[in-house]
This record gives C-alpha cells, sequence and structure tokens, in this order.
C-alpha cells in the first residue's frame, strides 16, 4: 500500500513539474507512456530491453562465479591474498569508464569486449566481499568436518557453503545494482543495440520522451527483478541467522 502511495506522490509530482516547466524539457506522464506504447508496438522496445538484459545476464554469471572463487581464494591462501590485494585495490579505484574504453580499444567494439568490461567493473566487489566471508568462516567447523571426515566437497556443501550464503547474496544484490548503471554506458559507447543505445540516440536528438520513455521502462524492470528474485534470494540465503528482537 505504501509503494503504491509512493508511486502515486511520484506520479503527481512530476506531473506538477512538467506544467510549470513545460513539455519540451520535462514531458507529462501521458506523452512519456505513449512513446512507450508506440515503441512497444513496433517492438523495438522489447530488443533493446532483451539486449540490455542479456548483456546484464552474462556479465554478472562472469562476474560472481570468478570474483566467488577468487576471493574465496584469498580468504583461504595468504600467498594469494598478499599477490591479489594490490590488484583488488587498483581494481576497485579504476573508473568503470576507463574499463569499458581500454575494452573498447583492445578487443573492438564488439559483444564480447563489452560484457568483459561490465565484468571486469563488478569484479573486485565480489571478491571483497566473499574473500570477507571466508575469513569469517567458523573454524571450529571446519575441525568438526575433519574429524568426522567429510569428503572435502561435501564438507564444502554443507559446513562451508551455508556460512557463505549471506555474502554471496550481499555480493549479488550490490553487483546486480552495479552492473544496471555499467550496461548503459558500455552500451552508449560502443554498442548498436540496447537501453543505453536508445538514450544515447535520445539524446543527441533531444527527445526527451524517447529518453524517459526507455529509462524509466529500464528502471521499472529492474526494480521487478529486484522484488521478485533478488530479496527472495537474500532472505532465503540468510533464513538461518536469528533475527534480531
Amino acid at each position: 500500500m505504501l509503494r503504491l502511495l509512493s508511486f502515486a506522490l511520484f506520479l503527481a509530482t512530476w506531473w506538477i513539474a512538467a506544467l510549470f516547466v513545460g513539455g519540451a524539457k520535462l514531458p507529462s506522464p501521458p506523452a512519456v507512456l505513449q512513446v512507450m506504447i508506440a515503441e512497444a508496438s513496433t517492438g523495438a522496445l522489447f530488443l533493446h530491453l532483451g539486449a540490455t538484459l542479456a548483456r546484464v545476464a552474462l556479465a554478472f554469471v562472469l562476474a560472481m562465479s570468478l570474483g566467488s572463487a577468487i576471493g574465496y581464494l584469498m580468504g583461504r591462501v595468504k600467498l594469494a591474498d598478499r599477490l591479489g590485494d594490490p590488484w583488488l585495490i587498483l581494481l576497485l579505484n579504476l573508473p568503470a569508464l576507463v574499463v569499458i574504453v581500454l575494452a573498447y580499444i583492445w578487443a573492438g567494439l564488439t559483444e564480447a569486449a563489452a560484457i568483459a568490461a561490465i565484468a571486469i567493473n563488478k569484479l573486485p566487489t565480489a571478491i571483497v566481499t566473499l574473500r570477507e566471508g571466508t575469513r569469517a568462516l567458523d573454524r571450529s567447523l571446519d575441525e568438526m568436518a575433519s574429524v568426522f571426515a567429510m569428503p572435502r566437497w561435501r564438507a564444502f556443501r554443507h559446513v562451508v557453503l551455508p556460512q557463505l550464503a549471506p555474502y554471496i547474496a550481499a555480493s549479488a544484490r550490490s553487483g546486480l545494482s552495479l552492473v544496471w548503471k555499467i550496461v548503459l554506458v558500455a552500451e552508449l559507447l560502443g554498442r548498436p543495440n540496447g537501453v543505453g543505445f536508445e538514450i544515447g540516440v535520445a539524446f543527441q536528438l533531444f527527445d526527451t520522451p524517447r529518453l524517459l520513455a526507455y529509462s524509466l521502462t529500464f528502471a521499472a524492470v529492474v526494480l521487478v527483478i529486484e522484488t521478485l528474485l533478488v530479496q527472495p534470494f537474500e532472505a532465503r540465503a540468510t533464513r538461518w541467522r536469528p533475527r534480531a528482537a
């Protein structure tokens, strides 16, 4: 109920602002909705949205897989942590724009370059989160698994992974929010389709209704994924933790 009230307040504020500013700079909600319907009827909206979501999915899975493995290794092995820490600090502080531009220069304006650039920008946050999660593992549980002669894979599955699950969920949620932003920049700079590409075209044409139509559609999809997938996964991953009173 509160979410609906918040949405209604947003629409009312937007509509009133559009009346004062003017439709050229801030089109009204009906004008933007009309563009959305027009783009959807031609299939362009779904085509560009699908391209963006595919890039997000591939880059996210790649970054989470590599980041989880590297973070776990750095948390377990001190030598790996010492060798990897300087590079981790570098990646954490390297601007996303630099990574994207270098990827396009070195690998060309290709799909692989775009996905790699997005994944590299997400990678260090996943590594840091999983490294800290690995450092926080209960060593007594490792000793228990050793005493009971549990196979390594079984011990990892039933002892280590449940402890890491909250960190994986936190990394997934924060990382996904980062990927949503970076994918639009990557598309704006070097892809012939996607929401970021359409936003760039709308900017060049000073087509504010089209810009808002694609931006708000993208935001709506992000909100749906966050509500239906990310939040339930995070709740399930942390369900074993005691709740604060």
